[in-house]
């Protein structure tokens, strides 16, 4: 079953919280069980961003979450402006 963990975050600055997410996401893709992670900006909204990823399973992106390098999330920390809204989701449909 794939499923999602989709994180909003809202930036102090958007040019920090980019390259943190960047970095991030290259660290999460090479995860066992990842398939996969998206970065977004808002069009409407620059300050806003959508981290997305795929991962087999809850359980694998538990995993993944346990073995990442924690430094990772201090440049994300940093340019946030609170802490993200982080849920799971089910794919109804993967196209």
């Amino acid at each position: 079953m794939t499923v999602a963990r989709i994180y909003i975050l809202h930036a102090i600055d958007s040019g920090e919280m980019e390259t943190g997410l960047e970095a991030l996401a290259d660290a999460v893709r090479a995860m066992p069980g990842c398939e996969g992670v998206e970065v977004l900006r808002d069009l409407g909204n620059e300050r806003r961003f959508l981290f997305i990823e795929k991962w087999e399973s809850v359980e694998a992106h538990t995993a993944g979450l346990d073995a990442l390098d924690k430094s990772l999330l201090a440049p994300v920390g940093a340019a946030s402006d609170g802490p993200p809204d982080g849920s799971y989701y089910d794919y109804l449909k993967i196209v």
